[in-house]
């Protein structure tokens, strides 16, 4: 380790006193030499918002060749390649009145086409905008309609996300520089993030351990701050939204605030929904027939607040801003089946109410608290980022025995007889990254770290208590060759320790011992300790010769084994099983190639990205032929095991405008994996999304004097069977369905407001989404649901 810490200090010297960079100020005003604030200005990856003195400043860009874009509201956007310099650094743009606008599917910047054309992994960019056109019932649905994206949903609000068939611990999601630590290892544990509170979203598609360290193995989301311009004085937003499927209405009330170095930004949100309706009256839970009251599936209602507050301080060369929330949900699993069992209810005790919230349900607790500050040096930059999050999550139920629990709850525990599992957990993270250049070489070199303290109560029993170390050093290298062409070149060090506790049964259970029957405590987790060491890397290259951009990474990638894997000893309800963690377990591996190709014309343009994947040591369940009878009601145990596995696959991208109101999209994705070796050598994996594809048509036209952006859209999605299974898996048919959206900003005397209607699933069409949890029981995904989004800024003199 030594000589990784040698190496780390002498580049972030190396860097005050070889990098020749400087600093850049962009002018910005109208022909007639007035000030424009709020101006997003954008020099090939480097963004800042200008002052109310239209001026914005650009730090540590090299001397070089760029392509300087500037975008305003109301202003025609600006983009012009510019040379920089010591002694030209000064530029002043004037910005031309918006006459005609170019409507899209996806609003999609130039500034966003430079950072994907500069960046040799493949990145989507969608901003608040697109969140209000397709928002959903959680953050992960809403994005779902990209390319390459789904999810896997529980009910109407909880979800995760799912990148190139890859899931659970195998996508990170970064929140304002910090990734998100919840209970993401299990199908019904959702993200606790408000859509609402969020900036610009980037979705990585690939592996992306090299920045990210462990679980970015099959990509990440990096949820982005919302950027908040100097002197805007006090302003805000009302938010209002409502459901027709589960009676869902909420809102979402956001204050903010700025002068020349301060701001501070506020949101309250809160959400209350009711049980959601399928399109069939009844469902089959094995053979289990569930007559639905209204097509509703029961006690799936839910209610969610968020509580979100920033402040921060912004100077020349100092930079610091802290962000704190909390996240707050509280919702039922659907009653006639605790995950995946069968189970007898009181159906008219259930359908008295489809806004109650009865046994089983959780609650959900997550609080953040983040810091990140940035410093800049002469030539150089430095950023460090500090988070502490605290997750704590109950599972409430009827106490029910199993196995050799006993009948009836004994008066002495001091667990509450409702309360089936908790999980509750502290997280502290911090990240420095150290950025500089040398020539034509942008390096950034970097630290990673994060300690866990994971406990558990309740009187049923999944995973142990254990604690958790990692850290990760990483160098990064982007080597401008010219304009055209750009070279990539990364490396990583990962260590990682976990170290579980034992746990005992609370009741006894019989056993034979030379055929003598005798009542003993077992124990279910032992305590032991693990380390993992990993080294990875990646080389990529961009190539963009005018109208056609090419990119190409290559590398390795890892994920260390989650507790679930090493130390599961329990029944998982949620799949009715059995699992077995298994102590032996390796850090996964995978080996990518990804490639991304794009041309783009004056009315059209086509993306294609292909990628191959190969895992030596994939880790996945395997179910055995044994069934336990200690702990369950016969439930199948399944055990972890490692196999080798090839997975491949490409994301289709192609629009055209056929008028400047009319454009129309198309959007296309194919995953096959396959198990090349292990029991179950020849199957794909689970929740293997099948091939899809998304036909849209979006017509923009000019409707209202006091209207603009307006947007008549419809989606038209093509998804074919998944028989490419696994086992215990199913077959899925499959299916086409039809969304549609509409909306744009109206002035109202002086308020202006924005919105958004969507019909969703229009026909209320029966199917069954193969990465979908409740998928497994043959519950088709919610019917025709109409959403009404109304958003009102203001601003207080």
């Amino acid at each position: 380790m030594k000589k990784w810490y040698a190496l780390f200090f002498s580049f972030f010297l190396a860097s005050y006193v070889l990098a020749q960079n400087t600093e850049v100020s962009v002018y910005v005003t109208t022909n007639q030499q007035s000030a424009i604030g709020a101006a997003k200005v954008t020099l090939t990856t480097s963004t800042a918002v200008t002052a109310a003195s239209g001026t914005a400043i650009l730090k540590d860009i090299a001397s070089g060749s760029y392509v300087l874009y500037v975008q305003a509201k109301g202003f025609a956007n600006y983009e012009k390649r510019v040379q920089i310099s010591a002694n030209n650094n000064h530029i002043h743009v004037k910005m031309k009145p918006e006459v005609t606008e170019l409507m899209t599917v996806e609003i999609s910047s130039n500034a966003q086409n430079i950072r994907k054309n500069t960046e040799a992994r493949n990145i989507e960019t969608v901003d608040q905008e697109f969140v209000q056109r397709n928002l959903d019932g959680s953050l992960m649905k809403t994005l779902d309609r990209l390319p390459g994206i789904s999810s896997i949903g529980i009910g109407s609000g909880q979800s995760k996300p799912i990148i190139r068939g890859l899931g659970f611990n195998r996508v990170v999601v970064i929140d304002k520089g910090i990734k998100h630590e919840g209970q993401q290892w299990g199908a019904d544990h959702g993200l606790e993030i408000d859509q609402f509170a969020t900036g610009e979203i980037e979705i990585i598609k690939g592996p992306s351990s090299f920045v990210y360290g462990s679980d970015a193995i099959g990509g990440a989301i990096n949820i982005k701050p919302v950027n908040i311009a100097s002197n805007q004085g006090l302003a805000g937003s009302v938010n209002l939204i409502g459901k027709t499927n589960n009676k869902h209405y909420g809102g979402s009330v956001n204050l903010f605030g700025s002068n020349e170095k301060w701001f501070f930004d506020s949101r309250v949100t809160y959400q209350n929904y009711a049980d959601y309706r399928v399109p069939t009256d009844k469902v089959y839970v094995y053979d289990y027939t569930v007559n639905l009251h209204n097509n509703q599936l029961r006690n799936t209602a839910g209610r969610e607040t968020g509580l979100h507050f920033s402040t921060g301080y912004t100077g020349k060369t100092f930079k610091t801003a802290f962000y704190t929330s909390n996240s707050y949900a509280k919702t039922g699993f659907f009653a006639n089946a605790h995950g995946l069992e069968p189970r007898n209810v009181d159906e008219a005790f259930h359908d008295a109410s489809d806004r109650d919230i009865q046994f089983p349900y959780q609650t959900v607790n997550h609080f953040k608290l983040i810091n990140r500050t940035e410093i800049g040096h002469s030539n150089s930059k430095t950023e460090i980022e500090v988070g502490f999050q605290h997750n704590y999550r109950q599972e409430f139920n009827r106490y029910t025995a199993h196995g050799f629990m006993p009948p009836t709850y004994p008066s002495y525990m001091t667990i509450p007889v409702n309360l089936e599992r908790v999980y509750d957990k502290y997280i502290y993270s911090g990240n420095i990254k150290h950025s500089f250049s040398l020539d034509r070489h942008q390096l950034q070199i970097g630290f990673n770290g994060d300690y866990q303290n994971n406990n558990i109560s309740g009187w049923s029993f999944l995973i142990p208590a254990f604690q958790q170390f990692n850290v990760g050093v990483f160098a990064y290298d982007k080597y401008i060759i010219n304009n055209n062409l750009i070279l990539h070149g990364a490396l990583r060090y990962d260590h990682g320790t976990y170290q579980f506790e034992r746990y005992d049964d609370w009741f006894p259970s019989t056993r034979e011992v030379n055929g003598v029957k005798i009542d003993e405590i077992l124990t279910r987790a032992k305590d032991f300790s693990k380390n993992f060491n990993s080294f990875v890397w990646s080389l990529g290259a961009n190539y963009n010769p005018g109208k056609l951009n090419i990119k190409a990474n290559v590398g390795k990638s890892f994920r260390m084994p989650i507790a679930k894997e090493l130390a599961a000893n329990g029944v998982n309800y949620h799949y009715f099983s059995y699992e077995r963690g298994n102590e032996n377990l390796d850090p996964e591996v995978a080996y990518q190639l990804d490639l991304g190709m794009i041309w783009t014309e004056k009315k059209w343009s086509i993306a294609l990205n292909p990628f191959y994947n190969y895992f030596p040591n994939y880790i996945y369940l395997n179910p055995t032929p044994y069934h336990d009878r200690s702990y369950g009601a016969g439930n199948q145990i399944f055990e972890y095991e490692q196999s080798s596995v090839m997975r491949y696959g490409a994301e289709l991208k192609a629009t055209y405008q056929w008028l400047p109101s009319l454009s129309s999209e198309f959007l296309g994705e194919y995953v096959y994996s396959e198990q090349l070796s292990g029991t179950k050598k020849g199957f794909t994996l689970p929740f293997s999304p099948a091939p899809s594809g998304l036909i849209n048509l979006t017509w923009s036209p000019k409707v209202l004097r006091n209207a603009s952006n307006t947007y008549f859209s419809v989606d038209y999605r093509l998804t074919a069977a998944q028989n490419n299974i696994v086992p215990p898996e199913k077959e899925t048919s499959g299916y086409q369905i039809i969304n549609l959206q509409m909306g744009g900003s109206f002035k109202l005397d002086k308020q202006s407001i924005d919105v958004s209607i969507q019909v969703q699933n229009l026909l209320d069409t029966k199917y069954l989404n193969h990465t979908s949890f409740y998928r497994l029981i043959s519950l088709p995904e919610a019917g025709r649901n109409i959403v009404l989004s109304l958003k009102m800024p203001f601003k207080i003199k």
